[in-house]
């Protein structure tokens, strides 16, 4: 049996549930009545002009734990607060990532997986219109689609995102679209393509894709598929699959797309260039912690764990550099291939694992969905916490930024959603998004 991330469509007990719950949410958030602990579980060459948004140097790595203290404040314990969900809007077609633009519009802009971006405005009208449609572009099977958007650093006055999609063929494409002007609604400029990555199975794509403070893209990329990365192409440095990749969209060669930052760990060295950590399984969201540039990643498991990868701020301000999170070697902290005896040397462990089944109850877990570390203003409880939750069961868990290895979440609501994404609007406000279609607000009291 093939246990990969579940097809994002819902089951019918889930939308049956779904449409009472949300009735119900329309007139307020719901909150979790208590606060319960889960228990666990290279080559080509290189462009070496960085991003004009480089910021000064950061402090040294050792300091990066100290940084997520300072930076998480004082919300880190299990009773502290409340967390609340409370319905936004709905309506959409399998919205699967929010996000918006950091150029004082107050627009939220919604992924929808068949190949449709929407437009939130600030005033809350979402436009008939969508601000992209590649439909005709995107392969349309269970995870594959339209996955991942990225504003540009300098969006406000170049107008450039990113997508990251499936295409026709089934290879992920990421491609360079503008808005012009950057405060307009519709993109009538064609797009140009930045990166496509053969992938030799419809499942796995990963998708997620974020620039870093250091002005650099970053992309998630799963194993390739099948079950078990038949190819051990998570572990091979020779393979762009399995990995979290660094380019810099700001220059092309006459062969590519885009440049390599010279400070990738495999510039000069055996592996692709564009590598910055490898192996995952199916990195399905990632974000880079805005206060602290620490990397959290959600990668799904195979058949029995989960887990949520952690590394801290580094020299290059943003962590995970020449990472190995351990897949197929390790499914969480557990030997996959081999079974029993596997080396744990070299690998980095995941801050949290969890189990799939789950005592005493038929709503068992199967695919994490990662989220962010708060960092907004409207729910100081929530501040320095990093939600997260999972896909099948729709619970939802926070954990302190500054955890200790290995860690315990907190579950904070189980609900009745298959939960596709967490997603940041304007305020760096936190969302969370379901396969049927609804976003909601996260808050904490």
């Amino acid at each position: 049996m093939v246990t990969s991330r579940p097809s994002l469509t819902p089951r019918v007990n889930r939308v049956l549930l779904a449409v009472t719950m949300a009735t119900s949410l329309a007139a307020g958030p719901i909150a979790a009545t208590s606060a319960v602990a889960l228990q666990p579980t290279k080559g080509s060459s290189v462009g070496a002009s960085a991003p004009a948004q480089i910021s000064s140097a950061p402090r040294a790595s050792a300091r990066w734990l100290a940084d997520e203290k300072a930076a998480a404040g004082t919300a880190s314990s299990a009773a502290a607060f409340t967390l609340s969900l409370t319905l936004f809007k709905s309506g959409f077609a399998k919205p699967v990532f929010l996000t918006s633009p950091n150029d004082g519009s107050g627009r939220r802009f919604v992924v929808q997986q068949g190949g449709k971006i929407k437009v939130i405005t600030s005033a809350g009208t979402v436009l008939t219109t969508p601000v992209l449609d590649i439909s005709a572009k995107v392969s349309k099977g269970s995870e594959q689609g339209l996955l991942g958007m990225a504003f540009h650093p300098n969006f406000a006055s170049n107008g450039k995102f990113y997508v990251n999609y499936t295409n026709l063929a089934g290879d992920t494409a990421i491609t360079e679209y503008r808005l012009s002007p950057p405060s307009s609604n519709r993109v009538t400029l064609a797009g140009r393509r930045v990166m496509t990555i053969a992938q030799p199975y419809a499942n796995h794509n990963g998708g997620d894709i974020a620039f870093g403070p250091d002005g650099y893209l970053y992309i998630a990329t799963g194993d390739g598929g099948s079950g078990g990365d038949p190819g051990n192409r998570a572990q091979s440095l020779s393979s762009l699959l399995g990995k979290i990749l660094r380019i810099n969209v700001n220059g092309k060669t006459s062969t590519r797309g885009y440049l390599i930052p010279s400070s990738n760990p495999y510039v000069g060295k055996t592996g692709r260039d564009e590598i910055w950590s490898r192996g995952l399984r199916n990195p399905w969201r990632f974000s880079i912690d805005s206060a602290t540039g620490s990397l959290w990643i959600g990668d799904v498991g195979q058949d029995r764990y989960e887990e949520i990868d952690r590394t801290g701020r580094a020299a290059n301000l943003v962590g995970g550099k020449a990472k190995n999170y351990g897949w197929r070697v390790l499914e969480g902290r557990h030997c996959y291939r081999p079974a029993t005896g596997c080396s744990t040397t070299g690998k980095t462990m995941p801050l949290i694992e969890y189990p799939h089944n789950v005592a005493n109850t038929t709503d068992d877990n199967c695919a994490v969905t990662g989220g962010y570390v708060y960092r907004g203003t409207a729910s100081p409880l929530l501040v320095g916490q990093y939600v997260f939750g999972d896909y099948c069961s729709g619970r939802i868990w926070t954990v302190g930024a500054a955890a200790t290895s290995p860690a315990t979440p907190v579950l904070r609501l189980n609900t009745s959603y298959n939960i596709s994404s967490f997603g940041l609007g304007p305020s760096k406000e936190l969302y969370m998004l379901t396969i049927g279609g609804s976003i909601y607000r996260v808050g904490a009291s």
